[in-house]
Protein backbone atom coordinates (compact mmCIF):
# COMPACT_ATOMS: atom_id res chain seq x y z
CA UNK A 1 0.00 0.00 0.00
CA UNK A 2 1.25 3.45 -0.84
CA UNK A 3 1.09 6.47 1.44
CA UNK A 4 -2.46 7.67 2.05
CA UNK A 5 -3.90 10.41 4.19
CA UNK A 6 -5.86 8.73 6.98
CA UNK A 7 -7.04 11.70 9.05
CA UNK A 8 -6.22 15.22 10.05
CA UNK A 9 -7.13 17.18 13.16
CA UNK A 10 -9.26 20.25 12.58
CA UNK A 11 -8.73 22.66 15.47
CA UNK A 12 -11.92 24.44 16.45
CA UNK A 13 -13.53 26.43 19.26
CA UNK A 14 -16.71 24.30 19.36
CA UNK A 15 -16.52 20.83 17.83
CA UNK A 16 -20.30 20.31 17.87
CA UNK A 17 -20.94 23.59 16.08
CA UNK A 18 -18.15 23.01 13.53
CA UNK A 19 -19.05 19.41 12.69
CA UNK A 20 -22.76 20.17 12.49
CA UNK A 21 -22.03 23.04 10.09
CA UNK A 22 -19.81 20.90 7.84
CA UNK A 23 -22.13 17.90 7.84
CA UNK A 24 -25.18 20.02 7.06
CA UNK A 25 -23.52 21.95 4.21
CA UNK A 26 -22.02 18.84 2.59
CA UNK A 27 -24.94 16.50 3.33
CA UNK A 28 -22.81 14.14 5.43
CA UNK A 29 -23.84 11.76 8.21
CA UNK A 30 -23.52 13.11 11.78
CA UNK A 31 -20.04 13.01 13.34
CA UNK A 32 -18.85 10.13 15.49
CA UNK A 33 -17.48 10.68 18.99
CA UNK A 34 -13.95 9.32 19.44
CA UNK A 35 -12.17 10.23 22.64
CA UNK A 36 -12.09 14.03 22.92
CA UNK A 37 -12.86 14.46 19.22
CA UNK A 38 -15.82 14.43 16.89
CA UNK A 39 -14.88 12.61 13.70
CA UNK A 40 -16.36 13.28 10.25
CA UNK A 41 -15.60 10.28 8.02
CA UNK A 42 -15.26 10.95 4.28
CA UNK A 43 -16.01 8.63 1.37
CA UNK A 44 -12.34 8.04 0.50
CA UNK A 45 -11.55 6.56 3.93
CA UNK A 46 -9.95 9.70 5.38
CA UNK A 47 -11.54 11.64 8.22
CA UNK A 48 -11.58 15.10 9.71
CA UNK A 49 -11.15 14.85 13.48
CA UNK A 50 -12.43 18.00 15.21
CA UNK A 51 -10.62 18.88 18.43
CA UNK A 52 -11.43 21.91 20.56
CA UNK A 53 -8.80 24.47 21.46
CA UNK A 54 -9.07 27.31 23.98
CA UNK A 55 -6.41 29.28 22.10
CA UNK A 56 -6.50 31.10 18.80
CA UNK A 57 -7.42 28.93 15.82
CA UNK A 58 -5.04 29.16 12.86
CA UNK A 59 -6.92 29.14 9.58
CA UNK A 60 -6.48 26.04 7.44
CA UNK A 61 -7.82 25.08 4.01
CA UNK A 62 -9.84 21.94 3.34
CA UNK A 63 -11.03 21.06 -0.18
CA UNK A 64 -13.83 18.58 -0.87
CA UNK A 65 -14.24 16.78 -4.18
CA UNK A 66 -17.94 16.18 -4.86
CA UNK A 67 -20.27 15.10 -7.66
CA UNK A 68 -22.18 17.67 -9.71
CA UNK A 69 -25.36 16.82 -7.77
CA UNK A 70 -23.58 17.17 -4.41
CA UNK A 71 -22.15 20.49 -5.59
CA UNK A 72 -25.61 21.80 -6.46
CA UNK A 73 -26.96 20.70 -3.07
CA UNK A 74 -24.08 22.22 -1.08
CA UNK A 75 -24.21 25.45 -3.09
CA UNK A 76 -27.98 25.69 -2.51
CA UNK A 77 -27.42 25.30 1.25
CA UNK A 78 -24.78 28.05 1.21
CA UNK A 79 -27.17 30.43 -0.56
CA UNK A 80 -30.14 29.46 1.63
CA UNK A 81 -28.12 30.40 4.72
CA UNK A 82 -26.98 33.66 3.15
CA UNK A 83 -23.32 32.71 3.61
CA UNK A 84 -20.57 34.49 1.74
CA UNK A 85 -18.70 32.52 -0.91
CA UNK A 86 -15.91 33.25 -3.35
CA UNK A 87 -14.43 31.99 -6.60
CA UNK A 88 -10.88 32.34 -5.29
CA UNK A 89 -8.96 31.63 -2.08
CA UNK A 90 -7.97 35.30 -1.76
CA UNK A 91 -11.66 36.20 -1.46
CA UNK A 92 -11.47 38.78 -4.23
CA UNK A 93 -14.28 37.35 -6.39
CA UNK A 94 -17.26 37.43 -4.01
CA UNK A 95 -20.57 35.76 -4.88
CA UNK A 96 -18.97 33.87 -7.78
CA UNK A 97 -18.03 30.27 -8.50
CA UNK A 98 -15.01 29.17 -10.53
CA UNK A 99 -14.57 26.84 -13.50
CA UNK A 100 -11.42 24.67 -13.77
CA UNK A 101 -10.73 21.57 -15.86
CA UNK A 102 -14.38 21.22 -16.84
CA UNK A 103 -15.58 21.43 -13.24
CA UNK A 104 -16.97 24.01 -10.84
CA UNK A 105 -16.05 25.16 -7.36
CA UNK A 106 -16.32 27.78 -4.66
CA UNK A 107 -14.79 28.74 -1.31
CA UNK A 108 -16.51 29.62 1.98
CA UNK A 109 -15.62 29.98 5.65
CA UNK A 110 -16.51 27.62 8.47
CA UNK A 111 -17.43 28.94 11.96
CA UNK A 112 -13.72 29.20 12.98
CA UNK A 113 -12.55 30.84 9.76
CA UNK A 114 -11.16 27.73 8.04
CA UNK A 115 -11.38 28.21 4.28
CA UNK A 116 -13.43 25.37 2.82
CA UNK A 117 -13.63 24.55 -0.87
CA UNK A 118 -16.18 22.48 -2.76
CA UNK A 119 -15.08 21.31 -6.21
CA UNK A 120 -16.32 18.90 -8.87
CA UNK A 121 -12.99 18.18 -10.59
CA UNK A 122 -9.51 17.89 -9.12
CA UNK A 123 -6.86 20.35 -10.26
CA UNK A 124 -4.56 19.12 -13.02
CA UNK A 125 -1.02 19.21 -11.70
CA UNK A 126 1.53 18.57 -14.39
Amino acid sequence: MGVQLNHTIVWCSDKQKSTTFLCEILGLSPPIAFGQMLVVPLENGASLDFFESDGAISMQHYAFLVTEQEFDSAFARIRERGLQYWADPGKLRAAETYAHNGGRGFYFDDPDGHLLEVMTRPYKIE
